[in-house]
């Protein structure tokens, strides 16, 4: 967690970055044919193409100028509280939905992840050096990382 004497929460790493397109087949064959392409989950409309505890996050868009757009990257924080207190002080509006997600002043979406609760993972020798040794996860995300084989201990 962040120092309490410091109203900034510390950047840990990107989650994902999350891009529109035209259509979902055509996108994931586009990738396929580059790069050796595992799905994390899909829909009709949306794929997630796995990169370990990283990902990205493909939403099917017919509408470009629509001003609620998926496209997005989501940053991980040792402290999402913290990020949601700066924000409120800032006067910066968080946007509606299920996540702490806001915009920047040139409107970039950007959607704030606890290191905690997501299966993104630094390795402690890197987390060490970045003085956020003490961050440690959630249950449910060591479960998903067991899942992959990719068990913390």
């Amino acid at each position: 967690m962040s120092d309490t004497t410091d109203p900034h929460a510390r950047l840990v790493g990107m989650n994902h970055v999350a891009l529109e397109v035209g259509d979902i087949e055509d996108a994931l064959d586009f990738y396929g044919d580059i790069f050796d392409v595992e799905l994390r989950g899909r829909s009709d409309t949306s794929a997630f193409i796995d990169m370990g505890d990283q990902f990205i996050a493909l939403s099917e868009t017919d509408d470009e100028t629509d001003d609620d757009r998926q496209r997005h990257f989501g940053l991980v924080v040792d402290d999402a509280t913290v990020v949601e207190k700066r924000l409120e002080e800032l006067d910066v509006d968080v946007l509606p939905g299920r996540g702490l997600d806001f915009r920047d002043p040139w409107g970039n979406r950007i959607q704030i992840v606890a290191y905690e609760d997501i299966q993104y993972t630094k390795p402690d020798h890197v987390l060490r050096g970045m003085g956020l040794d003490e961050l440690e996860k959630t249950a449910d995300a060591i479960a998903e990382l067991e899942e992959k084989g990719m068990s913390p201990e």
